[in-house]
């Protein structure tokens, strides 16, 4: 992911291997990691249970926010393709009865969103 793109709040992909080493200590038995994406300083993962939100506060970033959603309080969600001159892509999540989405991550174009929508969609529509 390229540092414009980042200071833009555009997320890139993370490989599995990275996240693992990083995050597997969030993981319960059984839990695999399917997607994770970076934005700056922040990390939201998706598992085979969950979606895990990583907002790392503060100055240094030493004090850590891990939130879970899991999938089946996830009510809706979209995503929005990045046009010609577009710069991103866009997920909207809305988490149990809320009006607006939850959460809203935007991707750079390196990102294939419809592999996010594939992820999302295998787990929340079980």
């Amino acid at each position: 992911m390229g540092l414009f793109s980042a200071l833009l709040g555009n997320a890139g992909s993370v490989s599995q291997e990275e996240l693992k080493k990083d995050y597997d200590k969030l993981l319960i038995e059984g839990e695999e990691i399917e997607l994770g994406f970076k934005l700056i300083r922040d990390v939201f993962i998706f598992t085979t249970m969950r979606l895990i939100l990583v907002d790392k506060q503060g100055l240094t970033g030493s004090k850590i926010e891990y939130k879970s959603i899991t999938y089946k309080s996830i009510s809706r969600f979209s995503i929005e393709t990045a046009g010609t001159f577009d710069l991103e892509a866009e997920l909207k999540i809305w988490v149990s009865s809320e009006q607006q989405p939850s959460i809203r991550k935007q991707f750079n174009k390196s990102v294939n969103v419809y592999d996010v929508h594939k992820v999302l969609a295998s787990y929340v529509l079980k």
